[in-house]
């Protein structure tokens, strides 16, 4: 028997063990030392606020040439630090901004929050975390740039016959709660729980970059930036967010990160402060997703509906103009006063006006999708060779699939599309044409030749200063065009639509002017 207990006590010894370090934060020449007691251990430059090694179970994950940092770095920072109970807090001030990291004992997860009250001077405010490549090499495929040929300014690269870009591991905001970048037994992953967008700008559909593989692995959040951004910046609380760390899986985006209450961080407002709005929805045309919008210009929340009714988000108190969406096609308003421990009532109607069409191409929801290469776009540069010619197409109406029409039309690639149809004479006379966008680039507007009348050049639409649909969105501004065509310009039998996008702005091919197309619709 005591053979039997001597033998097993060796082998315990034997077999492998971890020993974590103690919970807590260290301070030494400079380098603040956090410590989740769990086996994360982060350490934080106090003089510009950089992190500069990350070492999560025994594996240094950080870059050890760039450094992980809000913006580009913050250059000079004033640091304090405090372990209360079980958090541990980091807090980095500049004159306009406050970033706050907080370890939690036992967790794997660096929990930040950005407070600021001016937009940084280069026009983006982010997380990024520059990773080990090595360590973590398994990123978004469209966004590693590692050894690709520039094509498109700096940022769209040709890399294996391929093009990539960091703009290609965007996703909508209402979809991206949680993105990430892998390696062998190891995961680390942006979480945004709840409400964390609600400072941001541009909506439930603008979308940012997340990803890129360079000769580092980076990790972002975009707060805002002029990409494709449809709005004004905002500036107060950007978060709670979280880099999770883990062996590889997908983390939940169900983060607690109430604590944060009882922290005394700058900026946060908890649930008890807060209230929501709720109401039915009615008249919104069948088969679309239908999202409810909610914004100020100090916030901004959304929703997916349920049914006919819907319910906001926990929401800071003021007033918001609420928006109803099918798809991403605005079609009804309201306004909401929203007060802490508050519920509102503001039920929605949609007022889209959908006239008996003679025929039409696409649907109007405010996307190209369906079209030629819009399931694509997202993900590669209009000139990939995987992408289909873009044309010029001829579409025959009756026979032709919206698949078949270009999802964008270049200037100098595929201007002067048509669309032929063949009219009955109870289909002729005076007609109402009216062209969708998503988006335009460089004033880019659609002017239409039926048969020998043409219209007028429209107005330019608003401008937004940014590339878009080379860079994975077709969201911008939606517009209708809407064109009255004369009676005597149809004719019993074959009419020819031709499409032409007009802009006072030149440019080469994808990057002349363009438009992105949501429907045409002829009634």
């Amino acid at each position: 028997m005591r053979k039997s207990l001597l033998q097993l006590a060796l082998g315990l010894l034997a077999l492998p063990s971890t020993v974590f370090a103690a919970f807590g934060i260290t301070s030494s020449s400079g380098v603040v030392t956090v410590d989740s007691g769990a086996g994360l251990v982060i350490k934080i430059n106090s003089s510009n606020g950089d992190i500069t090694s990350i070492v999560y179970s025994s594996k240094q994950l950080q870059d050890s040439s760039k450094f992980t940092h809000i913006s580009s770095g913050l250059g000079s920072v004033t640091t304090t630090t405090s372990v209360s109970g079980n958090y541990a807090k980091v807090t980095l001030k500049t004159s306009t901004l406050t970033q706050t990291y907080v370890v939690v004992n036992g967790q794997n997860n660096l929990y930040i929050s950005t407070y600021t009250t001016a937009e940084p001077s280069v026009g983006e405010l982010r997380f990024i975390a520059r990773l080990s490549k090595s360590a973590l090499p398994n990123g978004v495929t469209a966004a590693e740039v590692n050894g690709g040929t520039a094509i498109e300014g700096s940022d769209v690269f040709l890399l294996n016959g391929q093009t990539r870009s960091k703009f290609y591991s965007s996703k909508r905001f209402i979809e991206d709660q949680v993105h990430g970048v892998t390696g062998s037994g190891v995961g680390v992953w942006m979480v945004l729980p709840g409400t964390a967008y609600e400072t941001s700008s541009g909506g439930p559909f603008m979308r940012d970059i997340n990803n890129q593989g360079s000769s580092q692995q980076e990790l972002y959040w975009y707060m805002n930036s002029g990409h494709e951004q449809t709005e004004s910046f905002r500036t107060g609380f950007f978060g709670p967010y979280a880099l999770v760390f883990n062996s590889g899986s997908t983390p939940s985006a169900s983060l607690d990160t109430s604590f944060f209450g009882s922290l005394g961080v700058t900026g946060y407002v908890g649930s008890s402060s807060r209230g929501k709005v709720t109401g039915s929805i009615s008249n919104v045309q069948s088969g679309y997703t239908v999202v409810v919008g909610f914004k100020n210009s100090a916030q901004q929340y959304w929703t997916t509906a349920s049914g006919s009714s819907y319910t906001s988000p926990l929401m800071k108190p003021g007033t918001y103009t609420v928006t109803l969406f099918k798809g991403e096609l605005e079609v009804g308003t309201g306004s909401a006063s929203v007060s802490a421990g508050g519920t509102t009532t503001v039920n929605l109607s949609s007022n889209e006006y959908i006239p008996s069409a003679l025929w039409s191409i696409g649907n109007s929801d405010g996307t190209p999708k369906g079209f030629l290469n819009a399931d694509k776009i997202e993900t590669m540069h209009p000139s990939d060779s995987r992408m289909s010619s873009w044309g010029p197409v001829t579409y025959t109406i009756g026979s032709s699939s919206a698949s078949s029409w270009p999802m964008a039309q270049f200037i100098s690639v595929n201007n002067g599309n048509k669309i032929v149809w063949t009219a009955s004479s109870s289909q002729i006379g005076a007609r109402t044409l009216v062209i969708r966008i998503t988006s335009s680039f460089a004033s880019g507007r659609p002017v239409v030749t039926v048969n020998s009348w043409t219209s007028s050049t429209p107005a330019a639409p608003t401008k937004i200063d940014s590339r878009g649909v080379t860079r994975g969105t077709w969201r911008g501004n939606n517009q209708a065009f809407t064109y009255s065509i004369p009676s005597g310009t149809l004719i019993a039998g074959k009419n020819t639509f031709t499409i032409n996008v007009a802009s006072g702005s030149t440019g080469d091919t994808f990057l002349s002017p363009n438009i992105v197309y949501d429907s045409i619709v002829l009634y």
